[in-house]
């Protein structure tokens, strides 16, 4: 009797979780409501409707939107002003400039790839595309390219680096959810990014290009182009100001495989600068010098750029905070430990398990970022039930779930159309395909890690 009735508790949770869930959909996706109050609807809905005292709930759903946004604020913050000092420096014009020329005008879609990996790493994919177009209209230009063969490229090494690539808010939501390994994360990120990126991009850019012909609005090209000239730093040091987050998260993690139990002092100061929060502040505090003191920028240059560049990011900051909201109300009301039970039960492997649900939310409410931040609460009490899981590839696994199928109901899809002067249905062959290709190819090299690892 107490089995019986166990199960049909189990059940009444499940039932309400997907009630939820599909109201969050349909508020996002039809009604355009924000999905920071919708997500904050659905988490206060499900915690009542599952038995919770009203306090309890308001607890959990404050609690949750906290310990999300502890670190994951701060990372944001920082990389946006990072973002903010390569723009206005030139520093990722110069990236673009130098890898350009180093490629030559026959594999220049293969540079622009490179480019937008590298540049992608500390900003949003939106200041990505806004950063890069005006590189990208000027190439095509000179170079009489297709405008897809070398932007198709592009939008993959942006896409990618967003998805799967710490420091980006997404993977970070998973990393922290899923307590992986950052700099494991960061290795498997980049075995499974590059050749993912180069499948979707320079591939399948240069089949694409010859199929749909495009011409950018010629105003736009106009207001993109005509900027004023200037010295731009160096590429050296944009690189290493670039890559300097990444380095040294990867050195706090090569200490720890190296001395896992922290016995020498090394080990501890490399684990201290290989922290998410301290290596973006690291990096942050140089990009002041590098890429603005020795730029001739003074102090109230920099102190107004990196104030005007967290304006834009409150939005997403408050939709991630939400997202761990919902999570922990997830958790705290059973139906965390009820979808656990369930998925181990099925002996469904939880990296198909978490790119299935990650996926499905992103077709639906068209939102990346949503869609990460839903799932980790999802996948968090499955993979605690599943010892052995390998931890990092689970992150990977819900950041490519995330990118599959952009179509109407993203706001990416809408930029790149408009940017590329697209229709919806050349928009839908070449960008909505791209990040299918992208999602897939990367959840296949997910599963291959898997096995050899």
């Amino acid at each position: 009797m107490d089995s019986l009735f166990g199960m049909s508790h189990n059940a009444s949770l499940l039932v309400w979780a997907l009630v939820a869930i599909v109201v969050l959909i349909v508020l996002i996706a039809k009604f355009k409501w924000n999905p920071f109050v919708v997500l904050l609807i659905a988490s206060m809905f499900l915690g009542l409707v599952n038995g919770m005292k009203g306090t309890d709930v308001i607890a959990s759903v404050t609690g949750g939107l906290g310990k999300t946004l502890g670190s994951i604020a701060i990372v944001i913050g920082l990389g946006t002003m990072l973002g903010k000092m390569m723009a206005e420096s030139g520093g990722a014009e110069q990236i673009a400039t130098t890898l350009i020329n180093r490629f030559g005008e026959r594999r220049v879609h293969w540079a622009m790839m490179v480019v937008a990996f590298i540049v992608g790493i500390p900003i949003f994919f939106e200041v990505g595309i806004i950063l890069l177009i005006p590189i990208l209209f000027t190439v095509a230009r000179k170079t009489n390219t297709s405008l897809l063969k070398i932007g198709i490229p592009m939008l993959a090494g942006l896409s990618t680096v967003h998805g799967l690539l710490p420091p980006h808010p997404a993977p970070m939501i998973a990393i922290d959810a899923f307590q992986a390994d950052i700099g494991r994360t960061i290795l498997y990120a980049l075995i499974v990014g590059i050749p993912t990126a180069i499948v979707a991009g320079p591939v399948f850019g240069s089949y694409i290009g010859k199929r749909i012909q495009v011409q950018p609005n010629p105003e736009l090209v106009e207001q993109f182009t005509n900027k004023a000239e200037r010295k731009l730093p160096g590429f050296g040091i944009t690189l290493f100001t670039v890559l300097l987050p990444v380095i040294l998260m990867l050195a706090g993690s090569i200490a720890k495989i190296a001395d896992p139990n922290a016995t020498s002092g090394l080990t501890v100061f490399c684990e201290f600068i290989g922290d998410e929060v301290v290596a973006l502040l690291i990096s942050a505090v140089v990009a002041f010098f590098t890429l603005g003191y020795a730029r001739g920028f003074n102090k109230h240059d920099i102190s107004k750029f990196t104030s005007e560049c967290l304006a834009p990011t409150a939005s997403i900051i408050l939709i991630i905070g939400a997202g761990g909201a919902f999570k922990t109300v997830l958790i705290d009301s059973g139906v965390g430990q009820a979808i656990a039970e369930l998925a181990t039960g099925a002996h469904v492997n939880v990296i198909v398990f978490a790119f299935l649900v990650s996926a499905l939310i992103r077709v639906a409410t068209g939102s990346a970022t949503v869609a990460m931040t839903t799932a980790a609460g999802i996948v968090a009490p499955v993979l605690a039930l599943t010892p052995g899981a390998n931890v990092e590839l689970v992150v990977l696994a819900t950041g490519a779930g995330s990118l599959i199928l952009s179509h109407v109901n993203d706001a990416g899809f809408w930029m790149v159309k408009e940017f590329f002067n697209m229709s919806v249905p050349q928009t839908l062959k070449s960008w909505t395909v791209m990040e299918t290709i992208l999602s897939l190819m990367a959840f296949v090299l997910i599963l291959i890690l898997n096995v050899v690892i």
